[in-house]
């Protein structure tokens, strides 16, 4: 999957008349993206559109339409774009009560390395966790993760094949697994190739 370039982005001029139609599109788009697992965590699965909605609503909030600025959103959101082997995800753990958040929190610690696909009959792989900086102590671990997914050729041939895919958390503290529905698991497989 292409990586995000300036040309890519609309003006903020053009951003603002086009944002409300965009924004309908995206939550459209988004809506086959995301896997809930169990009640308290969720994974957003990224893509190049997905990718772009968030540079253009930094840019937006930020009022960047310097390039250097816009090169350094780039470089920052460029990563979470799948790179057709694999599926990148914000991982969050979703917790209304700040007390019981904060509660999990430290009872969660390493569940970013506890997130797992499987594809058909095959072995459960293991997210790649935060590779750009932790975001754990061994006290706590963060509500907001970065996973990256990396798929064999195998796995990925059974993926475009229509293998039926789980997710699921493999943690002392929190086990759920899922079966994705078929509109999710078209929506990822688009990103592998």
């Amino acid at each position: 999957m292409e990586k995000l370039r300036r040309k890519d982005l609309m003006t903020l001029e053009a951003y603002a008349e086009a944002r409300a139609r965009l924004r309908a599109r995206i939550m459209a788009h988004k809506k086959d993206r995301r896997v809930a697992i169990g009640d308290h965590a969720s994974l957003y699965f990224e893509d190049h559109l997905t990718i772009q909605y968030q540079v253009q609503e930094m840019l937006r909030a930020e009022k960047i339409f310097a390039a250097p600025a816009i090169d350094e959103e780039l470089a920052a959101y460029n990563p979470l774009i799948p790179d057709g082997s694999n599926w990148k995800a914000t991982f969050m753990l979703e917790y209304a009560n700040r007390e019981e958040r904060l509660r999990r929190c430290r009872e969660l610690v390493g569940i970013e390395d506890r997130v797992w696909v499987q594809v058909g009959g095959g072995e459960r792989l293991f997210a790649i966790a935060d590779e750009d900086l932790p975001r754990s102590t061994d006290e706590k671990t963060s509500t907001v993760h970065f996973l990256r997914f990396e798929l064999r050729a195998g796995e990925q041939r059974d993926v475009a094949a229509g293998a039926p895919i789980r997710m699921g958390i493999d943690h002392a503290g929190y086990r759920c697994e899922v079966i994705l529905p078929d509109a999710v698991r078209q929506s990822l497989s688009a990103d592998l190739g």
